[in-house]
C-alpha cells in the first residue's frame, strides 16, 4: 500500500537513488492559500547534510508544485508535488547488493518480491519520508484556517530522557531538542556514536495543539490507532505510546483517571484521546525510533544465496534517525488530524470553518 488516508490522502512515488520522489494529495478542498515558501520550509526542517549530526548526502530538497494549484490556491483537484534527487552515490552499495545488510529491510523485501533495489534501501529507504514531509505541509496549511497548530521534538537520546518538553526551543534546536538542559548531554551521545561507527537510538514527541472534541470514527478507526498507524509506518518506528500510555499501565485507575470540571479537564493523562476520540485537550504522542541500522562496524549476515558473509558498509547515514525522524512525525500527525477533520465535515474549507467555528 502506498496511499494513507480516507477522505484527505495521500500517495508517495520513487525511490531512494531514483532520478525523483513525490506525492500525489488528493482530497484537498478548493481555496486553500497553498504557501510553496512553507512546504519548502518544512522540508528543510527534515533535509539531509545540514549539520554534524545527520547524514552527509547534500540534498537541496527542491519542492516543485506540478499540479492543484492555481494563482496560489488550490483547486480541488489532486495536488502533485516532485523533488528531484542530486547526491546519489550508488556505488557506495555495489559491495552489498547481494548481501542483506543488518537491521534492514533488504532480507524482508527480497523474499517478498523476489528482487529489490539494493541501492540505499530502494523503496524502503527514510529518504521516501520526504515526500511525506511535503504532503504534512500542505496539511498544515489546512490546519492553520482552523488554528490547529502540530509541534515536534526530541525528549530522549540513548535512554538519557530531558524532563522539559519546550516545543518553541526545539524549533531553534539543532536536534530539535524538547530540554535545552540536556541538549549538550544528547549531542556528545550521538557524536560518540558516530565517532565509533555506529548509531543510537531516540524519541520524538508530537502534541497537536486546540483538536476539535469528536475527531475520530470508532470501533476500527480509533484516533489512536490511526494516529499509531502512521507512526508506525514511519522508518525506524518501534513503539508509540498516546499520553501517559506505558506508564498507565503501572497506575491506578484513580491515578491515570482526568477528572473533569466545569472548567475541563484537570489533568491529561490520557494524551486528549478518550475511546478513540479527541476530547478537546492537547494530543500527545511520543514516537520510539531504533538505531540507524546503517553502521560502519562488521556484521555477520548472509547473501541472496544463504550464505554467510560479513557485512562491511560505505556510504552517508545519520547517526540518530530520530532527529530528523521528528519532522516526519510532526507531518504525519497532521495528515491524520485533517483526514478525521474531513471525515467529520464538508470537504469545502469555508464549510469546514463555519462547523469547526460554531
Amino acid at each position: 500500500m502506498n496511499q494513507f488516508g480516507v477522505r484527505f490522502s495521500f500517495s508517495t512515488f520513487g525511490e531512494s537513488h531514483g532520478k525523483a520522489i513525490g506525492c500525489l494529495i488528493d482530497g484537498v478542498p478548493s481555496g486553500v492559500a497553498i504557501d510553496l515558501d512553507f512546504i519548502q520550509g518544512e522540508l528543510d526542517r527534515r533535509k539531509p547534510g545540514t549539520n554534524k549530526f545527520s547524514t552527509q548526502r547534500k540534498e537541496g530538497d527542491k519542492v516543485e508544485i506540478l499540479s492543484g494549484v492555481f494563482e496560489g490556491k488550490s483547486t480541488g483537484t489532486p495536488i502533485e508535488l516532485i523533488i528531484f534527487n542530486e547526491d546519489q552515490k550508488s556505488k557506495d552499495y555495489t559491495n552489498v547488493k547481494d548481501l542483506f545488510r543488518p537491521g534492514h529491510a533488504d532480507f524482508t523485501y527480497f523474499h517478498k518480491y523476489g528482487i529489490r533495489d539494493y541501492r540505499g534501501g530502494g523503496r524502503s529507504s527514510a529518504r521516501e519520508t520526504a515526500s511525506r514531509v511535503a504532503a504534512g505541509a500542505v496539511a498544515k496549511l489546512i490546519l492553520k484556517e482552523l488554528d490547529i497548530e502540530v509541534h515536534s521534538g526530541i525528549s530522549s537520546i540513548g535512554g538519557i530522557d530531558g524532563d522539559l518538553f519546550d516545543y518553541k526551543a526545539a524549533r531553534q534546536s539543532e536536534i530539535f531538542a524538547l530540554d535545552s538542559k540536556k541538549e549538550a548531554l544528547w549531542k556528545e551521545t550521538i557524536l560518540k556514536a558516530k565517532n565509533s561507527h555506529n548509531s543510537v537510538g531516540g524519541v520524538a514527541c508530537v502534541m497537536i495543539q486546540n483538536p476539535p472534541i469528536g475527531l475520530g470514527e470508532p470501533i476500527y478507526h480509533k484516533l489512536d490507532a490511526v494516529l499509531a498507524s502512521a507512526m508506525m509506518s514511519i522508518n525506524g518506528v518501534k513503539a508509540v505510546e498516546i499520553g501517559d500510555g506505558i506508564e498507565a499501565s503501572a497506575t491506578l485507575g484513580s491515578h491515570n483517571n482526568d477528572e473533569i470540571s466545569s472548567q475541563g479537564f484537570l489533568s491529561n493523562k490520557s494524551g486528549g484521546i478518550l475511546g478513540g476520540i479527541s476530547n478537546g485537550d492537547a494530543i500527545n504522542i511520543k514516537v520510539y525510533f531504533k538505531p540507524t541500522p546503517s553502521i560502519f562496524v562488521e556484521q555477520k549476515t548472509v547473501d541472496i544465496k544463504g550464505e554467510e558473509q560479513i557485512c562491511a558498509l560505505k556510504g552517508r547515514h545519520d547517526p540518530c534517525i530520530a532527529i530528523r525522524g521528528s519532522v516526519v512525525a510532526e507531518a504525519m500527525a497532521a495528515l491524520v488530524i485533517v483526514d478525521m477533520l474531513f471525515l467529520n465535515m464538508s470537504a469545502n474549507i469555508q464549510n469546514v470553518k463555519k462547523v469547526y467555528n460554531s
